[in-house]
């Protein structure tokens, strides 16, 4: 794959017991975050060497301070970062940064540092007051051939870039970046302190990633409930982190144009470690999956392949602690005798099931009462797979909040 090129306009009594500290130290929670879907190759498998990159992305909380991931996953071999920055974006599609809240990340007290084949490594801390729903640049820039560039690629967010050779990375002025494109590049999260002490991370394929909502509104359904989150106490919400990637599958390795995995990621019984269980603060999982074992080239045909695959989930995540909510599968267009028999199979058994702390009945928010094999026409963004903002809006105001 290729960097996306689009113009920009297009485009955080007991004496004997110790007495407790009159207040704790502030956490860490995850405020966003993108899971690692492939390695775009760039230059002829070098990366893209001579890029500032400058990721575009929406906290759900926010914070005093804040630190940031970067990945290579999915790179071949060590990547050395020779700079980042973080910045408040003005905002309108503009790569401009809000004037004096540009910032030079480091790493151990040093501002370039190297990834590990496979690794991630996160920035220092950065004393930064961001609030919810507050978008943020984060930009790098690597000058050596580093092979592939780990990204997540359909953001639904326009972000930036410049291939002058020159580091862009630190000049809050958009002038450099007259590029667009429709990923994120090495960014994999971002955590607030002083904020919620807890997140959700919602596990899932491109209906939890938002495809097809309206790029730069934040119309995701995590993005919705996260939105729904902040409009209760301070002491009922949560940061809300994404691990969607279009394509995903529990049990197969994802398939699309570049060969097994490319674009749609390991299966989610591998990336979730990485993707859920490692993030920062999480208290609860949620997990849709499913609909693309059905419908890809794996075709599972017997219902329990998907439950057990599901089970597994939740039993390692209640292993860390963690509650987990089950999504029950959207209606799929084509899906009909065996394909439709599979889906109402695993759809009933996460509404029965004990496994999970509780339901979000996805199925149930967007069919149509009339016809519940199929997407309720307002909700539809058009391909009859995917909603549209409105079914988004709906799945979010179908998660329990209660039981997070």
């Amino acid at each position: 794959m290729r960097l996306a090129r689009w113009s920009a306009a297009v485009l955080v009594a007991a004496a004997l017991v110790a007495p407790a500290p009159a207040s704790a130290a502030p956490t860490w929670t995850g405020s966003w975050a993108a899971a690692p879907a492939a390695g775009d190759p760039g230059l002829q498998g070098r990366g893209y060497p001579g890029y500032s990159l400058r990721n575009e992305l929406h906290l759900s909380v926010g914070g005093s301070q804040l630190r940031i991931h970067f990945s290579n996953a999915w790179g071949t071999g060590a990547l050395p970062l020779d700079h980042a920055t973080v910045a408040v974006s003005t905002g309108a599609a503009s790569p401009a940064a809000r004037a004096g809240s540009m910032r030079t990340l480091t790493f151990n007290g040093q501002a370039k540092t190297t990834i590990a084949k496979g690794g991630e490594t996160v920035s220092d801390p950065v004393p930064m007051a961001v609030g919810a729903g507050t978008n943020l640049l984060v930009t790098t820039y690597v000058s050596a051939d580093a092979g592939p560039v780990t990204f997540h690629s359909d953001a639904r967010q326009t972000s930036y870039f410049t291939s002058d050779g020159t580091d862009h990375s630190a000049e809050e002025s958009a002038a450099a970046y007259t590029q667009a494109t429709g990923s994120w590049y090495y960014v994999n999260e971002v955590d607030v302190r002083g904020g919620p002490p807890n997140s959700v991370v919602a596990l899932g394929d491109s209906i939890t990633d938002g495809a097809l909502s309206t790029p730069n509104t934040n119309s995701r359904w995590p993005d919705r409930l996260a939105a729904r989150l902040n409009q209760r106490p301070a002491p009922q919400r949560h940061g809300v982190m994404n691990a969607g990637i279009g394509g995903n599958c529990i049990l197969a390795d994802g398939t699309r144009p570049g060969g097994p995995g490319a674009w749609a990621g390991e299966k989610a019984l591998a990336r979730l470690d990485r993707d859920v269980l490692d993030r920062t603060g999480v208290r609860t999982v949620i997990v849709v999956e499913g609909i693309n074992d059905i419908g890809q080239n794996t075709r599972v045909s017997d219902p329990q392949l998907l439950i057990d695959g599901l089970t597994q989930i939740a039993q390692r995540a209640h292993a860390r602690g963690l509650r987990v909510i089950g999504g029950t599968m959207t209606p799929a267009p084509n899906y009909t005798g065996d394909l439709e028999y599979v889906r109402e199979a695993v759809n009933q058994w996460v509404r029965t099931t004990h496994v999970f702390d509780g339901v979000a009945d996805f199925d149930k928010a967007v069919r149509d009462p009339q016809d519940p094999h199929r997407m309720l026409p307002a909700y539809d963004s058009g391909d009859h797979l995917h909603p549209g903002d409105a079914g988004y809006q709906a799945m979010a105001d179908a998660v329990p909040i209660a039981a997070l």
